[in-house]
């Protein structure tokens, strides 16, 4: 399939967007290997990467003549696999194991069955739109992982959470696949790429609004778990309620003396006239003696 000039520098601006984006994540996985730990870094997004990867690798290889996909998917392939490798390498053992079992659910079992069920029930023409369509689904799905991120800086009101270089390039990524896909005539290109540049446009936009906000890491934040978004304006101080909790447990023992102190009183009584009570009786003996 040959393509277009437009088309071809609109892949190819696309590559390079898409190939800087893959290596965002190297200094966290640098980072991962000084200190030999993940620090509860969660292996989902580059398993889903890669599965991702791998279906477009597929969806060119049917499609024929998509050479432009299957340069930047298969450099994707290997750098995620770099990452995932370095992540099993150094997470703990628990997550090692959920890891590897995702790996082998969708990367191989999911993978696997794609490609028979493409090839089983559908011919030709009917195969590509197929796994079009799945590629769709699921490259949707993926582009719409930043809406966690979103609902944080609405919630915070702070853009510490959302790094603006990242943000922009996945944003000239997705303009740039979707410009290639609307010069192929492409659907199955074209409409993630929809959802991309949609949450984008987004995360800039709520960059533009919050960027002179003050970071949640300066705020003073209570040491109780609740919503960061309510507890913005709380003050660092301790509450009346505190205090009192503070001050109750040592007003408690004092009570407890004082209680200690008012049984002894009244048992001292108790011990006078039992010794009164004894001499009495060594008297009327004694007398009795005589």
């Amino acid at each position: 399939m040959s393509h277009s000039p437009l088309s071809f520098l609109f892949g190819v601006l696309g590559n390079v967007a898409s190939f800087v984006c893959f290596l965002a994540p190297l200094p966290t996985f640098y980072r991962v290997c000084k200190k030999k730990s993940t620090e509860g870094f969660q292996s989902v997004p580059y398993v889903a990467a890669l599965f991702s990867a791998m279906l477009w690798i597929f969806y060119a290889y049917v499609k024929t003549g998509e050479t432009l996909l299957i340069t930047i998917n298969s450099f994707g392939c290997v750098i995620e696999t770099i990452y995932l490798a370095i992540f099993i390498t150094y997470c703990p053992k628990k997550a090692r194991m959920s890891t590897l079992r995702m790996i082998v659910l969708f990367n191989f079992g999911g993978f696997c069955t794609i490609v028979l069920l493409t090839h089983l029930l559908a011919k030709g023409a009917g195969r590509i739109k197929l796994l079009g369509w799945i590629c769709v689904v699921f490259a949707t799905s993926v582009f719409a992982a930043p809406l966690s991120i979103i609902r944080v800086v609405i919630r915070t009101k702070s853009v510490e959470f959302l790094p603006f270089p990242l943000s922009m390039l996945l944003l000239l990524s997705a303009i740039m696949w979707l410009l290639y896909g609307i010069s192929l005539k492409d659907i199955y290109v074209t409409l993630p790429n929809v959802v991309g540049l949609t949450f984008g446009v987004i995360q800039i936009v709520l960059y533009a609004m919050y960027r002179n906000n003050k970071s949640v890491k300066d705020e003073k934040l209570p040491e109780h778990k609740g919503d960061i978004g309510n507890n913005e304006n709380a003050a660092p101080t301790v509450s009346g309620e505190n205090q009192e909790q503070e001050v109750n447990p040592n007003a408690g023992d004092i009570e407890i003396g004082e209680k200690k102190e008012d049984t002894l009183s009244e048992e001292k009584p108790d011990k006078t006239y039992l010794k009164n009570k004894n001499n009495n009786k060594t008297e009327e003996k004694e007398s009795c003696e005589v």
